[in-house]
This record gives structure tokens, sequence and C-alpha cells, in this order.
């Protein structure tokens, strides 16, 4: 695939014009309110998961509306004391898995968090996380148009929720540290990542890869490829549509949770990547407020640096605690 968005000097200074609500704020903190009005109730039960080096607890918390989340929680074996942690969030169509796929930050010596995405887990990695709302208006297959005429019925503003929640479930666990968390995912997982760094304050870090839902205008302008694509489709049969999805839409973008993220964070991004634009990445990357580093990947798609990016995060992480 041979690069088709701005060149990589343009992109360094590229900086698009927001889509911002009035009400934005108002909107996630009233969310937010009421989702804690449901206990968070977190349940970490021991699991045999056959890895000696680590203990593994599988989880269950309440997000949004209550709604039980799964997820994995994993310490060093033995340890004692409280250790900084990881919350990691998945990409798209994926669930939490199993253990042994989210080694890398135990063995590093984190505690490591794993947050299931409500009603996926059938695209590579099985979830455990039902979704029991269902949209309001007919939808394309997938989650990007599920309850899109409306902000308060959009999927992402459940998921969004069960994500701040469980940065709180892991700080439940009295073996981490709360003034060392970092959040982290790729694609999916790096636009909720986004999301949860300008919604929850106290993160010391968050590593953003290839980051999705974000810029959604522009990435329906130019790619045509899946999970972008089924708004595209929406729209070519909801012509009317339009306004109100991408009104609702805005309150989801990646780059009106950047301009309010403090934490310092380490971006990634691949230059052939036609699933989640370089233009959108670098949009959320130049409005994200905090201190800020990006890993180029000139010649990859939406895989990025896959284990060379893993490398660098954990070089970046190292780093972070230090100096928390």
């Amino acid at each position: 695939m041979p690069l088709f968005d701005k060149p990589l000097p343009e992109l360094r200074e590229y900086r698009p014009e927001r889509d911002e609500q009035p009400d934005f704020d108002e909107f996630w903190s009233r969310t937010l309110t009421e989702a804690a009005d449901f206990p968070l109730d977190p349940e970490f039960t021991p699991y045999d998961s056959a890895l000696s080096l680590v203990d593994v607890y599988d989880v269950r918390y309440s997000g949004w509306g209550g709604h039980r989340v799964a997820g994995w929680f994993m310490v060093p074996a033995g340890a004692s004391a409280p250790l900084p942690a990881v919350v990691h969030y998945i990409g798209y169509g994926g669930g939490r898995g199993f253990p042994h796929d989210w080694l890398a930050t135990a063995a590093a010596g984190f505690a490591t968090f794993v947050m299931d995405t409500r009603g996926q887990g059938s695209n590579g990695s099985p979830g455990d996380t039902p979704d029991p709302v269902g949209g309001q208006n007919a939808q394309t297959p997938g989650f990007m148009t599920r309850g899109i005429l409306d902000p308060a019925d959009y999927y992402y503003r459940r998921v969004f929720t069960d994500a701040v929640r469980a940065v709180d479930a892991a700080l439940s666990h009295p073996l981490v540290d709360p003034s060392r968390v970092v959040i982290a995912g790729s694609s999916q997982g790096g636009g909720i990542a986004t999301a949860v760094a300008g919604l929850r304050p106290g993160l010391i870090g968050a590593m953003i890869d290839v980051p999705f839902l974000t810029g959604f205008r522009r990435a329906t302008e130019i790619v045509e490829t899946q999970p972008y694509y089924e708004i595209a489709r929406y729209l070519s049969i909801h012509r009317d549509h339009e306004e109100r999805v991408f009104r609702t839409l805005s309150y989801f973008d990646g780059m009106n949770f950047a301009v309010r993220a403090t934490a310092p964070a380490l971006y990634s991004v691949g230059l052939m990547d036609t699933t989640c634009p370089p233009s959108t990445v670098f949009g959320s990357f130049n409005h994200y407020a905090g201190p800020k580093e990006i890993r180029v990947w000139p010649y990859n798609k939406h895989e990025g640096g896959q284990t060379f990016q893993t490398r660098e995060q954990l070089h970046w992480l190292r780093d972070i605690v230090k100096g928390a």
C-alpha cells in the first residue's frame, strides 16, 4: 500500500478544527455522575491460568448502568506491596481473551488490568461482557452506528464509561499504587484510552497506539475500510441523517478528549494505515494537551509497530514510573 494521506511534514503540523458541542463537558460530567450512582462492587477471583510467574484474577465490576463488566487482573507472583499499574483497552471486535495474551506489562513488574469490551469478543479473542442495551435506531452491522442518532443512546457512551470505571476498579485493589496508573490501548483501545485520558484525572501516562474513534468525518471521507465504513454505509442509506450522526459523534471524537488530557502520552502511527488514517491519528496527537511523543512507522498499515512498539512502550513505561 503506497502512502495515501498527507506527507509526514504536513501531518506533524496538522491540527484540524474540532467539532465540539457547547455541552460536551456537561454531557460527560452527567454521564459519569449517573454511573457513580451504581456501586462499583469490584470482584477479584483467583484464576488458574497455569502461569507460575504471575498471579491471575478474574475480574467483575459495575460499569455503565450498573452492568457487570469482565476483566483480568495480574501481578507478579507473590507480590505483596503496591505496584505501578497499566489498564489495557482492547481493539475493535476483540474480547479480553486469556491471561497469557497480556503478559508483557505483568512481566515488566506492573499490576495489569484488562477491560473486556461490552458486546464484543467475536473477532480474534473471546469476550465475556454482554451489552444489554440496544440502540434506538436501525443500524448497520457492527457497533459504530448503534444508537448513533442520540449521544445519550450511543454505544460508546457505555464503553467509555466502563473504561473510566475500569481505572476505579483497578485502583480498588490493594496491590495497585494509586499514584502510578497508566492507561493503554491500540486501535479501538487507543481511542478508548484517549477518552479516558481526557475524562479521568490522576493518571501518570497514556499509551495510545494507532487510535480509532478520532476525526470521524475525515476518516469516512478518505477511507472505505471497516469500521469507519459502517458510518458511511449507514449514511449511504439514511441520507437525511448526516447532521444528526456527526453531531452525536462529536461527543466521542478523540480530538475533543485529547485537548483535555494532561497525562504524558506515547502515541504511534502507521503511515500506510488505511483503517485509522495517519491524519486522524495526528489530529488527535497534535491536539493532545499533555506532554507527548509519537513513534512513526513509515511502512506499516494498521498493525503499526507491533512488537517494536511494545519494546518502545516498555522503555517509556520504565521512565514514566521512575519520574512519578
